[in-house]
């Protein structure tokens, strides 16, 4: 079966978009984040959108190349929820870090989302070595994040 890849690329980008604005808008780098220390290797704040950018726009590419090698449906649902379940805990991870100011749940959180991606990366490489390895850089990228909120509750704990 003949898979087209127009419809599945926009449904893709439009929900990647969608995820990165949400997790843009929960973002507050006000007063509060401003104040928490932060670990001498953490980059500055302006490289963290340009990241999740280009790992959005990695995992658009993935998803659809994953969703067009699946041979059945209920392998393209099973890509597409395990990606929701990852933009679900993304945007998650968000809300507690910066709007519930709890960097020591986001963490356990983060935990979860790292799990999430890499189960992401090994059942999208069933169907697509090319949709895991463009899956990977989100994996690399959730493991620095995590590191660097395990610093963040390190540096500036106890919160709550």
């Amino acid at each position: 079966m003949s898979k087209t890849w127009f419809l599945p690329a926009v449904v893709a980008a439009i929900a990647a978009a969608i995820v990165v604005a949400l997790g843009t808008t929960i973002t507050d780098l006000g007063p509060w984040y401003q104040s928490l220390e932060k670990p001498d290797w953490q980059p500055p704040d302006i490289a963290f959108p340009i990241g999740w950018t280009i790992i959005y726009a990695f995992n658009t590419a993935a998803i659809v190349n994953a969703w067009r090698a699946a041979p059945t449906a209920r392998v393209s649902d099973t890509i597409i929820g395990l990606f929701a379940l990852t933009a679900f805990l993304n945007i998650t991870w968000s809300m507690l870090f910066f709007r519930v100011q709890r960097p020591d749940l986001a963490f356990i959180e983060a935990l979860l989302l790292w799990l999430s991606v890499l189960a992401l990366v090994v059942y999208s490489a069933r169907v697509s070595k090319s949709a895991a390895v463009l899956f990977t850089p989100y994996l690399v990228w959730m493991t620095f994040a995590a590191a660097s909120n395990w610093a963040i509750v390190e540096l500036n704990g106890p919160f709550g």
